[in-house]
């Protein structure tokens, strides 16, 4: 539970807004480079809490959600989020091609090519490629060590 929730915070500062209805918006604010997680061996930060708002995105929503193209075709999932440094949000894993998870890639994208939007009270996450697009990218090797 606590690691969705340092998730979504990361998140809160590298993906775009929540956008209300069918309209979508890609924010100027830059990915934050500051706070988040440290990686070390014991803890030496004093605790600081922070209140979710209402245009915040939990990771539990955003991990097996579908992203679909501007001709509202299925192109990919979203697998995974790459935190660099324990900080920043700096990639989302798309699972693309295959089918019930044969054939499926991953595919590694910046979080501001993903755009979300809310439509009918459902949450949407959006790219400007196509599935050939994807299949084609660099594949993501996930690291052997841990």
């Amino acid at each position: 539970m606590a690691l969705k929730t340092i998730f979504a915070a990361a998140l809160v500062a590298a993906l775009p807004t929540l956008a209300s209805a069918q309209e979508t918006v890609k924010p100027a604010v830059p990915v934050a480079t500051t706070g988040g997680m440290t990686m070390a061996d014991k803890a030496s930060v004093k605790v600081t809490y922070v209140t979710a708002q209402p245009a915040d995105v939990m990771s539990s929503k955003l991990i097996g959600l579908n992203v679909y193209n501007n001709a509202n075709e299925t192109v990919g999932e979203i697998e995974d989020l790459v935190i660099v440094d324990g900080k920043t949000v700096s990639a989302v894993i798309l699972g693309v091609g295959g089918f019930l998870g044969m054939g499926e890639r991953y595919v590694s994208v910046s979080p501001s090519s993903i755009t979300l939007a809310k439509k009918d009270n459902t949450l949407r996450a959006l790219i400007d490629t196509d599935k050939d697009t994807l299949k084609s990218a660099p594949a993501f090797e996930y690291s052997k060590k841990k």
